[in-house]
């Protein structure tokens, strides 16, 4: 067992990013039907109006594994101080936030890709961190 002053940081990184993904990923397959269609309108002037159940699909599996992982992270730093984990966590939400952020991009929801850029500053302060 690991000192948890060692590692707080990144540990509070971590579950940061878990109850951001991993509530996001349920949400998503709660109420499939109600975020797909939200969406869709969302998206229904851009190149991606076709593509909102794929998107939304491949969103709701990044967001759950980077979930999945910043559990495994956060085991991994508390138990015997291994990082790797938790700087794939961080990796993989930074890859999933710049996903969502370019969706808003294009859909032009210029108050939505700011908002992601705060969930971003953190992860990539994590990326940080852990390199």
């Amino acid at each position: 067992m690991v000192n948890l002053q060692t590692y707080i940081t990144e540990i509070l990184i971590l579950i940061f990013i878990l109850i951001t993904f991993l509530q996001s990923g349920i949400d998503k397959i709660t109420d499939w039907k109600g975020n797909t269609g939200w969406l869709k309108s969302h998206f229904s002037k851009t190149f991606l109006a076709g593509q909102v159940p794929l998107m939304v699909g491949t969103i709701l599996v990044l967001e759950v594994v980077t979930g999945l992982l910043a559990i495994v992270g956060i085991i991994k730093l508390i138990t015997d101080g291994e990082l790797l984990f938790a700087l794939y966590t961080c990796i993989m939400a930074a890859i999933t936030l710049l996903m969502l952020l370019f969706g808003q991009r294009v859909a032009k929801d210029y108050a939505g890709a700011f908002t992601i850029c705060g969930y971003f500053i953190v992860v990539i302060f994590g990326v940080y961190i852990l390199s």
